[in-house]
């Protein structure tokens, strides 16, 4: 239920407003516009009556959201949500970011030679894989502690803020100086996990399932946003379809249905999608071109000697051009 309250409602009004709600047993989500501020009530409305909600004097009108997600709902939050990092970096409500780095941390000369080049090239988040979630128990499964401290000292070397994925909630403390929480497409369902970092305050990156639909992305999307973390970024990295031509099947579609039926912040990652690094420039440029607020770029000194991902990763020399072409793209939408 949305209440839309009239423009020259006060504070103390809202928030005498906000305590007879909350002593209903109802959570209230309150987001302030320029010309309007929406109550967005979250819990078991049923108790409320509607009538007797109407007829405040500082209420203009009441509305039934019969989406099943809430707290991700534009209606509950007409305002795009921009996430923002320690360094002041921004992401959503116009603010676009390059995600770069390598599928996984493996040493130090390779995690510091990516970081400089995704600082060199403009990436404001520098990405590596310490935990790696593998198909096949004999892959690599990444340095795990020691591949984190490495991303860590890239980071303090380069001053980006870092993100890597957290396969096992039972890690969470080791990632106390990481920025933002990767959670994998075959996470996108572990809802204890998701309860976690709902309770971390960190800024979380959720990824879609490789089957599952726009809504069920979105609840996901709802229990960590339920726990009182609003700092949230969708991530659309391909699903699964008859396509054999290509790893994954870009959604380039949902990047205008997530705008248009959520507040958060949505960005691509080609390099799952697409799984050829020939392709990924080409998708990189359509989805900035579809308005994602952010790219996940898988980016390597030498693909053909990665130990994960080496054939969907970027040469680290064939950085720089396509973030210029990223750029001259993000100016013609201006």
């Amino acid at each position: 239920m949305v209440v839309v309250l009239k423009k020259r409602t006060t504070e103390e009004q809202i928030a005498n407003l906000v305590g007879w709600l909350k002593a209903q047993g109802l959570d209230a989500d309150i987001s302030s516009g320029e010309n309007t501020t929406i109550v967005g009530l979250v819990g078991d409305v049923s108790r409320v009556d509607t009538e007797l909600l109407e007829a405040l004097e500082i209420v203009e009108s009441v509305k039934r959201v019969s989406e099943p997600f809430k707290a991700a709902n534009r209606k509950f939050h007409p305002e795009d949500t921009v996430v923002e990092l320690s360094d002041g970096t921004r992401i959503g409500g116009g603010h676009f970011a390059v995600f770069a780095g390598p599928s996984a941390v493996e040493s130090e000369e390779q995690i510091l030679q990516v970081a400089e080049a995704a600082r060199a090239n403009g990436a404001r988040v520098l990405m590596g894989g310490a935990f790696k979630s593998r198909t096949s128990p004999y892959s690599f499964q990444g340095l795990g502690k020691e591949g984190l401290d490495l991303l860590l000292k890239a980071k303090k070397a380069t001053g980006l803020p870092v993100m890597t994925e957290l396969v096992d909630a039972a890690d969470l403390d080791l990632y106390e100086d990481v920025d933002i929480l990767q959670v994998g497409s075959r996470n996108m369902q572990n809802f204890s996990m998701l309860r976690e970092l709902g309770h971390s305050g960190k800024p979380v990156l959720l990824k879609r399932g490789l089957a599952n639909t726009v809504e069920e992305w979105l609840m996901s999307a709802e229990y960590i946003l339920s726990e009182g973390n609003r700092n949230v970024i969708l991530c659309e990295r391909g699903i699964r379809s008859i396509s054999e031509s290509t790893r994954n099947s870009m959604d380039l579609s949902v990047v205008p249905v997530v705008h248009k039926l959520s507040h958060l912040p949505v960005v691509s990652d080609p390099c799952h999608a697409i799984g050829n690094a020939e392709f990924v420039p080409a998708m990189a440029c359509a989805a900035t071109a579809a308005g994602t607020d952010g790219l996940l770029l898988e980016v390597h000194p030498d693909p053909t000697k990665a130990l994960c991902d080496g054939v969907q990763s970027i040469a680290v020399d064939h950085l720089s051009p396509l973030c210029e072409k990223i750029r001259k793209i993000r100016e013609a939408l201006k």
